[in-house]
């Protein structure tokens, strides 16, 4: 059966959900988007996902046209249409049909699409062996310039470091900020572990991601600290763990960065306790598709 997409109201097939070329979302990357999660049978934290579209349509001074609710229950039947019980969730707002100008104005109506599709492991045998990271020269957009917490339809910044890891045989890219400390991968959030202890970036320069977040309740449930605080070069190559984190990678170790092991090359204990606790809670937690 072909895939349905939900476009403005209606399901249709997914070579039929299309938008002009004068959409401003194409012609300029102006729209947002979020990555969700559905788990057996369950969409895992779906209103944090939508609060967090909805704030970056509003820091864009975007109106999305349906309310949060509404927004729920089309994803939900999306999903229905498709018969999906596990899968990965990508809906997405443009500025609509304008013109060749910037100006946002010229846009009447956004467009809304729900694209829910199978989704397997992202990094297949790497969450048991670990990945391999590389840190890049590409650095994240300024929080002044453009905030890292507009989860928008403009991802260069991510794609460049992308492009960067894959010429330097990274699995995954480490992307600094421009003040030298490190912002987050090219498409999660990054953790170190050190004696015991979990360090992560603040969310000013990275984003707010919900994985990250869920990570950090799992790890005070289990007892481990917790801090937010800028890390640079000497952090990440000194680790005793380092582990990224995102609606897509879920929860995987990082083994190898720039060359160097992290401690002895294997995903570490606190990684491991972590990704166990996170496949536990995504099977049990969530808005229900039935």
């Amino acid at each position: 059966m072909d895939l349905l997409v939900y476009f403005n109201g209606k399901f249709v097939p997914k070579n039929e959900a299309r938008t002009s070329i004068y959409d401003h979302g194409f012609l300029y990357g102006d729209g947002v988007f979020e990555g969700i999660r559905a788990y057996n049978g369950r969409v895992f934290r779906l209103d944090e996902h939508l609060d967090r579209m909805y704030d970056s349509a509003k820091a864009i001074d975007l109106q999305i046209p349906l309310s949060k609710e509404e927004m729920k229950k089309a994803i939900v039947e999306t999903l229905k249409k498709n018969k999906l019980n596990d899968a990965y969730i990508r809906p997405i707002v443009t500025r609509g049909d304008g013109d060749l100008g910037l100006d946002p104005r010229k846009c009447p109506k956004p467009n809304v699409f729900i694209i829910t599709q199978e989704w397997g492991a992202m990094y297949g045998d790497l969450y048991e062996k670990g990945l391999t990271a590389v840190t890049v020269g590409v650095r994240r957009n300024a929080p002044e310039a453009l905030p890292p917490n507009i989860k928008s339809l403009n991802y260069l910044n991510n794609i460049l470091a992308k492009i960067e890891a894959n010429v330097k045989g990274g699995d995954e890219a480490i992307i600094f900020d421009v003040h030298g400390n490190i912002s987050e991968g090219s498409g999660d959030n990054i953790f170190v572990v050190k004696n015991g202890r979990i360090i992560t970036p603040p969310t000013l320069n990275n984003l707010r991601g919900i994985t990250r977040a869920a990570a950090i309740e799992l790890a005070v449930k289990e007892g481990i600290s917790v801090t937010e605080t800028n890390m640079g070069f000497f952090d990440i190559y000194t680790a005793d763990e380092v582990f990224v984190t995102g609606t897509a990678a879920e929860i995987a170790p990082i083994t190898k960065i720039d060359g160097r092991s992290i401690a002895d090359g294997k995903p570490g204990k606190v990684t491991k306790k972590l990704m166990a606790a996170f496949k536990d809670l995504t099977q049990k937690e969530g808005t229900p598709i039935a």
